[in-house]
């Protein structure tokens, strides 16, 4: 007679729809569960970590599998498909509330963006394209290549701001620093960016030097919050920083816009989304972004109004950043070898399944890629069609 844990486990995945998960238990025992094509093979070492994945099923497994308790037979990203095809399953069976996660308050946000971003320049080299740019990319066509995708990107962003020679850019969150080079390259702005990254600060200031561009482009290790009023700005942008912000902080966020951007000024978000509010995964806020939050798409729009800003443009590029993901994971595995000995197994394994789980999210849809253009006041003047996003 199977034991409790078994029991229990069996009653939930017997629900699975979409595919068939075979699970190998630490006594040998191998079962199945479900129907479908998507076929996938879990083999637990250690009845412990059965218990624990009953408790809190995101950190457990996660837990377990950095740790080698957990193996996952055949694609890993397979695994996660069929978890996010399922994800209402483990809803049902376990609440999961913003209890116990990390508080993104302000004296910890430094801490926050270094536990990721400042891990080492040489890692990121190793997978993300030679412009260091880690976010959603821009295809033109499926057989872009990331690089070309990633300036794509950075293109089709800088003509939403529709910039102009003098004017003032910040970008939050400015990452490695390309999105602001090419802006002072192309435009002939002059160009702030602020981030908490000590390794991208270095980055990015070494990039506008060699590219010629310093005397335009500032790069500042400071936290946006601090940026004083005073200080306006023509344009704003932030990729992928607003997902850093934290629960409950956004309305931070955006009355810093409102005091920096000048009158009819224009601003350009760029973050991933979810459709409804939800909590961070307890195994993604304990090991890959503590105090992250990923919003939904209606609370964001939802705070525009609050702080005069009108929203003129929204575009959702989820199967973008499903096709990003995509070159990140394979580009990752190529890797294998100088991931572990930059590190060891267990940091391999962890981000292997962050980067597997990522693309698996927005290749099902469980996540977009959401980009608002917004302006600061009423004026309704505007382009008349999109044309200018388009023009060579």
């Amino acid at each position: 007679m199977p034991i409790m844990e078994k029991r229990f486990l069996g009653r939930i995945l017997s629900q699975i729809q979409g595919g068939t998960l075979k699970v190998t238990y630490w006594d040998g025992e191998t079962r199945e569960y479900g129907a479908g094509e998507l076929s996938v093979h879990v083999i637990i070492h250690k009845r412990s970590a059965l218990r624990k994945m009953l408790k809190s099923p995101s950190l457990a497994i996660g837990e377990a599998y950095m740790n080698g308790d957990v193996e996952f037979a055949g694609q890993i990203e397979n695994l996660l498909e069929l978890a996010h095809r399922n994800h209402w399953l483990l809803g049902s069976k376990f609440s999961r509330k913003f209890n116990g996660l990390h508080k993104n308050k302000k004296s910890h946000q430094a801490k926050y963006v270094s536990h990721h971003y400042d891990i080492g320049n040489d890692f990121y080299k190793l997978w993300l394209d030679a412009s260091m740019t880690y976010s959603c990319a821009y295809f033109h066509k499926k057989s872009d290549s990331l690089e070309q995708a990633q300036r794509q990107k950075i293109d089709h962003i800088l003509k939403k701001l529709q910039l102009n020679p003098g004017m003032e850019l910040l970008d939050i969150g400015s990452g490695w620093g390309h999105l602001l080079v090419d802006a002072a390259k192309k435009y002939k702005v002059r160009c702030t960016g602020v981030s908490l990254s000590r390794e991208q600060i270095k980055f990015a200031r070494q990039l506008a030097k060699r590219e010629g561009v310093d005397k335009l482009v500032t790069f500042k290790l400071q936290n946006y919050l601090d940026l004083p009023a005073k200080q306006a700005f023509d344009r704003v942008v932030s990729v992928g920083f607003f997902e850093h912000v934290g629960y409950g902080n956004h309305r931070d966020y955006f009355a810093q816009i409102q005091k920096l951007l000048k009158p009819d000024g224009i601003s350009v978000l760029h973050s991933i989304t979810h459709q409804k509010e939800s909590p961070t995964e307890p195994w993604i806020d304990k090991y890959i972004f503590p105090g992250g939050y990923i919003p939904s798409v209606r609370e964001t729009t939802a705070l525009l109004p609050k702080y005069n800003l009108y929203l003129f443009d929204y575009e959702n590029l989820g199967q973008h950043y499903a096709m990003t993901l995509e070159r990140w994971w394979h580009s990752f595995e190529q890797h294998k070898d100088e991931v572990i000995n930059m590190y060891d197994e267990r940091f391999y394994r962890m981000w292997r399944l962050y980067l597997a789980g990522s693309m698996s999210t927005f290749k099902t849809g469980s996540a977009q890629l959401s980009q608002w253009t917004f302006k600061k006041g009423s004026d309704p003047s505007w382009p008349l069609t999109r044309g200018y996003l388009y023009k060579p």
